[in-house]
């Protein structure tokens, strides 16, 4: 008990805040109980729930994947005849079904070895490109969000490279200004573009998701 207090006062203030929000917060609790690696499962859940991208023998690509929770939600919604492949900067305990590797995604070569996993079966599009990616926080909230907008743009090119016609794409973006730009940039290239909030989504976060949809292809 008293290494316990001791630990609790070397604690910053927004640290303790943080843990207090995650001991308190359902969808924690739930992704232990279900087997999830972490609450963000459920965001990419809610959000397929509504709007069916995950469809059975869907080919995925992940890009921020670790620790896992929207590969798991995507390598079992699409299906042993589906394929998911995934990227992050981090370590990834293994998932079955999903081939992962270790890279930053603005590596100049992250593009081709991504493309080169979907290869492994015929072709090298996707039908869905996920990007749960977000830079560090840096505590600065306009910075924050323009590195972040800086790896939604980059992920948003990489799907038009990838995409099959009709493919969707569903990115993480912070409330800051940069996001409706970004908006209107896809609208060019899908047929269907717009911001969702999913309730897994903390209402004061300052994180929304940009899904597109109906690729219009013309990107490769």
């Amino acid at each position: 008990m008293k290494a316990r207090l001791k630990r609790e006062k070397r604690r910053t203030p927004s640290s303790r805040a943080w843990l207090e929000r995650q001991l308190s917060d359902p969808y924690v609790a739930r992704a232990k109980r279900e087997g999830f690696r972490s609450r963000a499962a459920f965001k990419l859940a809610e959000i397929d729930d509504k709007y069916r991208l995950l469809k059975r023998g869907a080919r995925v690509v992940d890009l921020g994947a670790a620790p896992g929770g929207w590969s798991a939600v995507a390598v079992e919604r699409v299906g042993p005849q589906g394929r998911v492949v995934g990227l992050d900067v981090l370590e990834m305990k293994p998932i079955a079904g999903v081939d992962f590797v270790v890279m930053d995604f603005l590596d100049a070569g992250a593009p081709d070895k991504l493309k080169a996993m979907l290869r492994r079966e015929e072709g090298d599009t996707a039908d869905v490109v996920l990007s749960d990616m977000a830079a560090n926080a840096t505590g600065h909230r306009q910075t924050d969000h323009l590195r972040t907008m800086a790896l939604a743009e980059a992920a948003g090119d990489f799907a038009r490279e990838v995409l099959s016609p009709g493919g969707s794409f569903l990115c993480k973006v912070l409330q800051g200004g940069g996001e409706a730009k970004f908006l209107a940039v896809l609208k060019r290239d899908f047929a269907s573009v717009k911001h969702v909030k999913p309730p897994a989504s903390r209402t004061d976060s300052a994180e929304l998701y940009l899904l597109a949809r109906g690729f219009r292809g013309g990107g490769r």
